[in-house]
Protein backbone atom coordinates (compact mmCIF):
# COMPACT_ATOMS: atom_id res chain seq x y z
CA UNK A 1 0.00 0.00 0.00
CA UNK A 2 1.17 3.35 -0.95
CA UNK A 3 0.71 6.13 1.51
CA UNK A 4 0.56 9.95 1.88
CA UNK A 5 0.20 10.89 5.60
CA UNK A 6 -1.26 13.77 6.44
CA UNK A 7 0.63 15.91 8.31
CA UNK A 8 0.65 19.37 10.29
CA UNK A 9 4.19 19.41 12.02
CA UNK A 10 3.00 17.99 15.67
CA UNK A 11 3.41 14.86 17.95
CA UNK A 12 0.47 13.07 16.36
CA UNK A 13 1.04 13.19 12.30
CA UNK A 14 5.09 12.67 13.33
CA UNK A 15 3.73 9.49 15.27
CA UNK A 16 1.56 8.28 12.55
CA UNK A 17 4.18 8.48 10.50
CA UNK A 18 7.00 6.72 12.75
CA UNK A 19 4.70 4.06 12.70
CA UNK A 20 3.83 3.21 9.75
CA UNK A 21 7.72 3.85 7.85
CA UNK A 22 8.52 1.41 11.19
CA UNK A 23 6.28 -1.16 10.40
CA UNK A 24 7.80 -1.28 6.34
CA UNK A 25 4.75 0.83 4.11
CA UNK A 26 5.48 2.38 1.81
CA UNK A 27 5.12 6.45 2.35
CA UNK A 28 5.29 8.78 -0.73
CA UNK A 29 4.85 12.03 0.94
CA UNK A 30 3.25 13.96 3.22
CA UNK A 31 0.26 16.26 2.92
CA UNK A 32 0.05 19.41 4.67
CA UNK A 33 -3.23 21.93 4.67
CA UNK A 34 -2.59 25.48 5.30
CA UNK A 35 -5.80 26.90 7.04
CA UNK A 36 -6.18 30.54 6.47
CA UNK A 37 -9.08 30.79 9.06
CA UNK A 38 -6.81 30.03 12.27
CA UNK A 39 -10.00 28.75 13.88
CA UNK A 40 -10.52 25.72 10.88
CA UNK A 41 -12.69 23.50 11.75
CA UNK A 42 -10.69 20.10 10.86
CA UNK A 43 -7.08 21.72 10.47
CA UNK A 44 -4.67 23.05 12.33
CA UNK A 45 -2.19 26.12 10.92
CA UNK A 46 1.03 24.90 10.84
CA UNK A 47 4.40 27.30 9.41
CA UNK A 48 5.03 26.37 6.11
CA UNK A 49 8.50 27.10 6.42
CA UNK A 50 8.97 24.73 9.47
CA UNK A 51 7.07 21.91 7.37
CA UNK A 52 9.40 22.43 4.48
CA UNK A 53 12.25 21.69 6.46
CA UNK A 54 10.77 18.84 8.13
CA UNK A 55 9.71 17.36 5.05
CA UNK A 56 13.34 18.13 4.00
CA UNK A 57 14.81 16.48 7.29
CA UNK A 58 12.39 13.44 6.91
CA UNK A 59 13.61 13.08 3.35
CA UNK A 60 10.30 13.26 1.98
CA UNK A 61 8.14 15.10 -0.71
CA UNK A 62 5.42 17.95 0.93
CA UNK A 63 2.73 19.32 -0.95
CA UNK A 64 0.72 21.69 0.65
CA UNK A 65 -2.95 23.43 0.00
CA UNK A 66 -4.44 26.30 1.31
CA UNK A 67 -7.68 26.10 2.50
CA UNK A 68 -9.98 29.21 3.70
CA UNK A 69 -10.76 27.26 6.56
CA UNK A 70 -14.82 27.29 6.54
CA UNK A 71 -16.62 24.62 6.74
CA UNK A 72 -18.13 23.08 3.61
CA UNK A 73 -15.29 24.41 1.40
CA UNK A 74 -11.98 22.85 3.76
CA UNK A 75 -13.51 19.35 2.48
CA UNK A 76 -13.16 20.19 -1.30
CA UNK A 77 -9.93 22.07 -0.35
CA UNK A 78 -8.73 18.45 1.05
CA UNK A 79 -10.01 16.68 -1.93
CA UNK A 80 -7.67 18.82 -4.22
CA UNK A 81 -4.85 17.94 -2.08
CA UNK A 82 -5.70 14.43 -1.92
CA UNK A 83 -6.12 14.38 -5.49
CA UNK A 84 -3.05 15.60 -6.16
CA UNK A 85 -1.11 13.13 -3.98
CA UNK A 86 -3.20 10.18 -6.19
CA UNK A 87 -2.24 11.73 -9.18
CA UNK A 88 1.18 12.72 -8.96
CA UNK A 89 2.87 10.16 -6.61
CA UNK A 90 0.20 7.56 -7.06
CA UNK A 91 -0.86 7.40 -3.47
CA UNK A 92 -3.25 4.58 -2.31
CA UNK A 93 -3.96 5.26 0.74
CA UNK A 94 -4.34 8.08 3.43
CA UNK A 95 -2.69 8.14 6.86
CA UNK A 96 -4.29 10.46 9.79
CA UNK A 97 -2.99 11.45 13.00
CA UNK A 98 -6.71 11.50 14.46
CA UNK A 99 -6.96 10.63 18.28
CA UNK A 100 -11.03 11.50 19.36
CA UNK A 101 -12.60 13.61 16.76
CA UNK A 102 -15.42 12.14 14.73
CA UNK A 103 -15.89 15.47 12.83
CA UNK A 104 -12.66 14.99 11.51
CA UNK A 105 -12.19 11.40 11.25
CA UNK A 106 -15.77 11.07 9.19
CA UNK A 107 -15.37 13.79 7.04
CA UNK A 108 -11.33 13.01 6.10
CA UNK A 109 -13.50 9.44 5.37
CA UNK A 110 -15.43 10.94 3.03
CA UNK A 111 -13.21 12.94 1.01
CA UNK A 112 -10.81 9.86 0.81
CA UNK A 113 -14.00 7.32 -0.74
CA UNK A 114 -14.90 10.29 -2.82
CA UNK A 115 -11.47 9.36 -5.00
CA UNK A 116 -11.38 5.88 -4.23
CA UNK A 117 -8.75 6.08 -1.45
CA UNK A 118 -8.30 3.81 1.84
CA UNK A 119 -8.08 5.62 5.00
CA UNK A 120 -5.86 4.95 7.71
CA UNK A 121 -5.81 6.38 11.46
CA UNK A 122 -3.68 4.28 13.45
CA UNK A 123 -3.68 6.47 16.63
CA UNK A 124 -7.44 6.10 16.64
CA UNK A 125 -8.59 6.64 20.61
CA UNK A 126 -4.86 5.31 21.25
CA UNK A 127 -4.06 6.66 25.30
CA UNK A 128 -2.91 10.47 24.48
CA UNK A 129 -0.22 10.33 27.69
CA UNK A 130 0.97 7.09 25.88
CA UNK A 131 1.24 8.05 22.47
CA UNK A 132 3.59 11.08 24.06
CA UNK A 133 5.24 8.72 25.98
CA UNK A 134 6.37 6.34 23.21
CA UNK A 135 7.58 9.57 21.19
CA UNK A 136 9.91 10.50 23.98
CA UNK A 137 11.14 7.06 25.07
CA UNK A 138 12.19 6.41 21.02
CA UNK A 139 13.76 10.11 20.99
CA UNK A 140 11.62 12.23 19.20
CA UNK A 141 12.06 16.04 20.50
CA UNK A 142 8.31 16.89 21.00
CA UNK A 143 7.30 20.80 21.82
CA UNK A 144 4.51 22.90 23.00
CA UNK A 145 4.51 25.66 20.55
CA UNK A 146 0.34 26.96 21.66
CA UNK A 147 -1.10 26.43 25.26
CA UNK A 148 -4.91 27.25 26.18
CA UNK A 149 -5.91 25.53 29.61
CA UNK A 150 -5.75 25.94 33.00
CA UNK A 151 -2.47 24.55 34.15
CA UNK A 152 -0.08 25.20 31.28
CA UNK A 153 1.75 28.17 31.31
CA UNK A 154 4.61 30.07 29.35
CA UNK A 155 7.34 27.49 31.03
CA UNK A 156 5.80 24.64 29.00
CA UNK A 157 6.64 26.47 25.42
CA UNK A 158 9.46 25.83 23.33
CA UNK A 159 11.15 23.59 25.54
CA UNK A 160 11.57 19.45 25.33
CA UNK A 161 9.33 17.19 26.48
CA UNK A 162 10.73 14.49 28.87
CA UNK A 163 8.81 11.94 31.15
CA UNK A 164 9.20 14.18 33.68
CA UNK A 165 6.80 16.75 32.07
CA UNK A 166 4.59 13.75 31.14
CA UNK A 167 3.76 12.85 34.62
CA UNK A 168 3.32 16.30 35.43
CA UNK A 169 1.22 16.79 32.65
CA UNK A 170 -0.86 13.58 34.02
CA UNK A 171 -1.40 15.24 37.38
CA UNK A 172 -2.48 18.49 35.70
CA UNK A 173 -4.93 16.61 33.77
CA UNK A 174 -6.57 15.31 36.93
CA UNK A 175 -6.70 18.91 38.81
CA UNK A 176 -7.84 21.05 35.36
CA UNK A 177 -9.85 18.02 33.28
CA UNK A 178 -8.35 19.31 30.13
CA UNK A 179 -7.76 16.60 26.96
CA UNK A 180 -4.33 15.23 27.67
CA UNK A 181 -3.92 15.37 24.05
CA UNK A 182 -4.96 18.21 23.06
CA UNK A 183 -7.66 17.19 21.13
CA UNK A 184 -9.87 20.77 22.53
CA UNK A 185 -7.25 23.00 21.26
CA UNK A 186 -5.46 23.06 25.27
CA UNK A 187 -1.74 22.59 23.45
CA UNK A 188 -0.34 22.16 20.71
CA UNK A 189 3.44 20.62 19.55
CA UNK A 190 6.25 20.41 17.00
CA UNK A 191 8.13 17.58 15.67
CA UNK A 192 12.15 18.78 15.68
CA UNK A 193 14.32 15.51 15.76
CA UNK A 194 13.75 12.05 15.59
CA UNK A 195 15.07 8.84 14.84
CA UNK A 196 13.45 9.68 11.28
CA UNK A 197 14.93 13.12 10.79
CA UNK A 198 17.97 12.71 9.00
CA UNK A 199 18.81 16.32 10.25
CA UNK A 200 17.52 18.20 13.55
CA UNK A 201 15.70 21.01 13.53
CA UNK A 202 16.24 24.19 15.48
CA UNK A 203 14.48 27.32 16.00
CA UNK A 204 14.46 30.87 17.06
CA UNK A 205 11.28 32.23 18.77
CA UNK A 206 9.44 34.58 21.00
CA UNK A 207 6.75 33.85 23.56
CA UNK A 208 4.08 35.78 23.37
CA UNK A 209 1.33 35.28 25.82
CA UNK A 210 -2.17 36.62 25.84
CA UNK A 211 -2.94 35.72 29.68
CA UNK A 212 -1.06 33.87 31.93
CA UNK A 213 -2.57 30.09 30.63
CA UNK A 214 -3.09 31.05 26.54
CA UNK A 215 -0.18 31.97 24.33
CA UNK A 216 1.75 30.69 21.74
CA UNK A 217 5.46 30.62 19.99
CA UNK A 218 6.14 32.83 17.78
CA UNK A 219 8.80 31.27 15.45
CA UNK A 220 10.99 33.55 14.05
CA UNK A 221 13.59 31.24 12.25
CA UNK A 222 14.53 27.84 11.42
CA UNK A 223 16.75 26.02 10.34
CA UNK A 224 18.57 22.68 9.76
CA UNK A 225 21.81 21.31 11.43
CA UNK A 226 23.48 17.75 11.55
CA UNK A 227 23.19 14.87 13.74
Amino acid sequence: MRLAVLFSSGKDSTFTLHYYLSQGWDVACLLTLLPKNQDSYMFQAPLKALVEAQAEALGLPVLFQETAGIEEKELEELKLLLGRAKEGYGVEGVAVGALASDYQHVRINHACHALGLKTYAPLWHKDPLQLLRELVDAGYDIRMTRVAAMGLDDGWLGKRLTEKDLLLLEKLRDSFGFHPGGEGGEYETIALDGPLFKKRLEIEYEKKMESAERGELAITAVRLAGK
